[in-house]
């Protein structure tokens, strides 16, 4: 007897739809697979053969072919489990329901028959309502994950014993529905971060508040326990809401790595990503023997943290720069390639020297010279290119650390960012791929950022007396475009250029002695 069953493939953060086929024949006892499957789907037969018999199920004693159709994509990972062991059941006459087709079936199997959650669960639910399915069986903890997408019905099941009643008509199982609005709405609520517990460093906020609104890349240059890393953990804080576009896209990626809040299911806030600096490339940016995104991916539409950026490895930080450009990241293979999302604000901190105290108002630096030019230059200048604004850090005295007063509060920072965000919105409304002004061309510069005599005289004067290098030219327009929109300017005023020029410290001649 011939049993088909419908699970799915994830390849990047996309599924294809998988037929799962199991003959039950006459002839020599055995049981064969093919359709390309790697190692851990090969194993599935020990598990589901050891998960069929403690649910006291009877392991057909005949000659079984089971084949994952089409051929030629490469099945991976443990979550064939579930639907080979329904097509098994039912080839043997075990299970009353011979027709699947309406359902999408996917889980791993523990060798009593319990459902472990699997990853990819919301792509998967995403093609099988673009597949026509009626509904989607899963393990109960991918359940709220999948329960996402709206129009398809989502059945979280806790073991085999449960999928085979449901199936057989023996016992109902609720729908599991998500409410998106109530799940946004909790995501509003006050986190642990706000920057209201800052005290002091008011032009460093202001310089953030300028990144997050224009989707600016920025990094903090100071001493130890200057305030850089506090900073940047409030960044996302000011950011604006995602949209359900955004969300749907960012909780993909954390789905396909497996990394998803089964108590949620949807991402709500921006991702906020710190990896250590041992990181290798390929963690940062993904692949693997078995791709997976990199770190570069799960921060897709929130913030990628590097603390003590020197400290990196130069191959690691050289990666980045196609991904910063590109906005996404391409991992090649011989026999296929996979394009992952990476649109993220990078936000990094370093000190200015070794020992941590170059330019330090109160203390001096003990570095030789020449160190500290050498201690900058383990950050190549293309990188240093792709990074909008440079922002120096210094300590706060007590003065500042002993006042009651508490500082704004993120939600009124986030208001005059998301006036701002809505003024770009409109602006690039007839380019798509544009949403920020950090994301302008060369081209678009010439439209958008026009400058008057006054404030070209000013621009020349700057890059002439300060000894800014070539690269700095059209970071401090895009820069200058956004301090124009957080006061709602058509124009760009000198004192917008003035402000823009001020954040380009690494590019200025003799910063580093």
């Amino acid at each position: 007897m011939l049993m088909k069953a419908y699970g799915s493939a994830v390849i990047g953060v996309d599924a294809t739809t998988v037929t799962i086929e199991v003959h039950s024949g006459k002839g020599k006892v055995m049981t064969m697979m093919s359709g390309l499957p790697d190692n851990a789907v090969k194993e599935s037969q020990q598990r589901v053969e050891a998960a069929i018999k403690v649910n006291n199920f009877r392991w057909p004693g005949r000659r079984m072919v089971i084949n994952l159709a089409p051929a030629d994509i490469r099945k991976e990972g443990s979550a064939y489990d579930l639907p080979i062991a329904i097509c098994i059941l039912g080839a043997s006459d075990q299970l009353k329901c011979k027709d699947f087709s309406e359902y999408l079936i996917m889980g791993e199997l523990s060798l009593d028959g319990t459902l472990h959650p699997i990853k990819g669960a919301l792509p998967i639910a995403i093609q099988a309502k673009a597949d026509g399915f009626k509904g989607f069986v899963l393990p109960k903890a991918n359940a709220k994950e999948a329960a996402v997408v709206d129009g398809l019905e989502v059945y979280g099941m806790v073991n085999l014993q449960e999928v085979v009643d449901f199936f057989d008509g023996k016992k109902k199982v609720e729908i599991t529905v998500v409410d998106l609005r109530e799940a946004f709405a909790i995501s509003q609520t006050e986190g642990e971060f706000d920057f209201s517990d800052v005290k002091g460093q008011e032009n460093i906020k202001r310089s953030l508040e300028i990144a997050a609104s224009g989707g600016h890349n920025v990094i903090l240059i100071g001493p130890p326990g200057a305030g850089k890393t506090m900073l940047a953990k409030r960044l996302p804080t000011i950011l604006p809401p995602l949209t359900i576009e955004e969300a749907l896209a960012t909780t993909k990626i954390h789905s396909v790595a497996g990394k998803i809040n089964r108590d949620h299911g949807l991402i709500t806030i921006r991702p906020f990503r710190s990896p250590h600096h041992t990181i290798s490339d390929v963690a940062l940016v993904g692949g693997g023997g078995i791709p997976q995104p990199g770190e570069i991916s799960l921060a897709h539409n929130g913030v990628l943290f590097l603390d003590e950026l020197p400290e990196f490895k130069r191959t690691v930080l050289e990666v980045m720069r196609q991904p910063l450009e590109d906005r996404k990241v391409t991992i090649s293979r011989a026999r296929f390639s996979i394009e992952y999302p990476a649109s993220f604000m990078l936000v990094a901190s370093m000190n200015p020297c070794p020992c941590g105290y170059y330019n330090h108002p109160d203390k001096d630096c003990v570095c030789v010279p020449g160190v500290v030019q050498k201690y900058l230059n383990k950050i190549s200048g293309p990188l240093l290119d792709r990074i909008d604004l440079h922002v120096e850090v210094v300590p706060v005295p007590f003065s500042e650390l002993s006042k009651e007063r508490k500082s704004e509060k993120s939600a009124s920072i986030r208001e005059r960012v998301i006036l701002a965000r809505a003024i770009q919105e409109q602006r690039f409304i007839e380019h798509p791929e544009i949403f920020c002004n950090a994301q302008m061309t060369t081209r678009m510069l010439h439209v958008y950022c026009k400058l008057s005599e006054e404030s070209s005289q000013l621009l020349k004067t700057a890059m002439d007396r300060l000894g800014l290098s070539a690269r700095a030219y059209d970071r401090i327009l895009k820069v200058s475009r956004t301090i124009a929109d957080l006061v709602n300017s058509v124009d760009i005023k000198t004192e917008h250029l003035a402000e823009a020029i001020h954040y380009r410290s690494l590019d200025r001649d003799g910063w580093a002695g």
